[in-house]
C-alpha cells in the first residue's frame, strides 16, 4: 500500500467539538504515529499535532473532517515522497 506521512495541526477553539475530535482520531489509529496536545490554558485554546503515516485519501479525508468540526482549524504538511 502506498502511502505517505504527514503532520496534521489542530487548533481548538471550542470544546464542545472535542469528543467529536477524539471518536475522528481514534477511528484511525492505525495510522497515527504519535500525538502531541498542548492546553494553552492563557489563550483559553488547545494546539494538537498528529503524525500520521497512512494513504493519501485517508489523510485528506481526516484532515477534512476535522476541519469541519465548528470551532476546529487543521493545517497538513506532507512528505515530498511516498513510502
Amino acid at each position: 500500500m502506498d502511502t505517505r506521512i504527514a503532520l496534521i495541526g489542530i487548533i481548538v477553539e471550542k470544546q464542545d467539538s472535542v469528543e467529536e475530535l477524539n471518536h475522528l482520531l481514534s477511528m484511525n489509529s492505525k495510522y497515527i504515529v504519535g500525538r502531541m496536545g498542548i492546553p494553552y490554558r492563557e489563550k483559553n485554546i488547545s494546539i494538537i499535532s498528529v503524525a500520521i503515516d497512512a494513504p493519501n485519501d485517508v489523510i485528506s479525508s481526516l484532515s477534512g473532517k476535522l476541519g469541519m468540526l465548528p470551532g476546529i482549524s487543521t493545517k497538513t504538511i506532507y512528505t515530498k515522497t511516498h513510502s
